[in-house]
């Protein structure tokens, strides 16, 4: 928005600075941390007085939830999809076509996730919406969203480690960066169990993916890189940025012991975004090692089902496996800090696939 009125004024005097990617994905990140820090302590206080009880805490979870965080408020998330998206409109040029279809995804998967956490807080149940509804409807969105952005990328999967180097699947693609849009809402969602776990992870991929958007949207260094240029993916940068301001503002209150929790509401909605960037730039496979920590996490879900499933036996001692190292004695602090520390661990290894072709 902001851009397109400088850019009609002709980018007069200060006003030339909007050119700039990198200047509006700075003030992208300012804005939304300075709107999550102003509007959050009112959106807290209504939350907490709507929901009475708060989020309804898992029974068959660590003994010591049921203590420390009964009463707290869920559907923080709306604090983040506020924020992001006044954000994103401000600073991110409006005429880019990417920047709608990861829009769409982001509000969509926040709505997905506030039917979800509705229906817990009135139910003051565990679960909420219906697991294959809930899929029905994620999958739809990110179908719809990942057609969008091929009309513009195409339908080649290109491979990390490989200089400009990819597979045409056609409307297979479209199947697989679905999967990947809705598999990692889901990700983050599950991720999403202690103070601050999910938070910072998903800033630290945001910030990897606003560097990996502005390379690829760039032609001299993507030529460089030996990466698959996209045009207008550059400033999709802008949108990581609100998206980490986002991130930061919440996790502000998130913080052990947190003052509310993001919900599905939040979770949803954060990882159909780091999924949506991540067909836009043509870097699905890559977001499977910057997002690792969610991938883990899904991981140890699923082998815990399949295997009580088939020997009645449990790999861990909880699923997702932040609760498994809980039981293992870790203070929750403990387990989150290790666990941001992988996660940036693994950004680090995404970003240098971008060198090693």
């Amino acid at each position: 928005m902001l851009y397109e009125l400088a850019e009609a004024l002709g980018f007069p005097g200060l006003l030339n600075l909007f050119r700039y990617i990198t200047f509006r994905a700075g003030a992208a990140v300012m804005t939304a941390l300075i709107l999550s820090l102003v509007f959050g302590p009112a959106l807290i206080a209504w939350l907490r007085k709507k929901q009475g009880k708060g989020q309804p805490i898992r029974e068959d979870g660590p003994a010591s939830h049921l203590l420390t965080k009964r009463g707290t408020p869920t559907m923080g998330g709306l604090m983040i999809l506020l924020s992001l998206t006044v954000s994103t409109l401000l600073w991110a040029e409006m005429k880019n076509s990417f920047i709608w279809p990861c829009l769409l995804v982001t509000l969509a998967f926040g709505a997905i996730g506030f039917l979800d956490d509705y229906s817990k807080v009135t139910k003051q149940a565990h679960a909420g919406l219906s697991g294959k509804i809930r899929l029905l409807l994620e999958f739809a969105i990110a179908g719809l969203a990942c057609w969008w952005i091929a009309q513009t990328t195409g339908t080649t999967l290109y491979l990390p480690f490989l200089k400009d180097m990819g597979l045409e699947l056609g409307w297979v693609y479209i199947a697989f960066a679905a999967f990947i849009v809705a598999g990692f809402g889901n990700a983050v969602n599950l991720t999403d169990g202690l103070d601050g776990l999910a938070s910072m992870p998903v800033i630290i991929a945001a910030l990897t993916f606003g560097v990996i958007a502005y390379l690829v949207g760039n032609i001299k260094f993507a030529e460089y890189l030996g990466v698959h240029y996209v045009e207008g993916a550059g400033d999709l940068a802008v949108f990581c940025g609100a998206l980490i301001g986002a991130g930061l503002g919440f996790l502000w209150f998130n913080a052990p012991p947190a003052a509310v929790f993001m919900g599905d509401t939040g979770s949803l909605a954060l990882g159909g975004a780091l999924g949506s960037i991540a067909v836009v730039t043509n870097h699905e496979l890559v977001l499977l090692i910057v997002g690792g920590l969610f991938v883990l996490e899904t991981v140890s879900v699923i082998v815990q089902v399949v295997s009580f499933k088939l020997t009645g036996k449990r790999v861990f001692r909880m699923a997702p496996i932040h609760h498994h190292f809980e039981q293992l004695g870790w203070a929750e602090s403990t387990v989150v800090v290790r666990f941001w520390i992988v996660s940036l661990v693994l950004a680090l290894t995404g970003l240098a696939t971008l060198k090693l072709r």
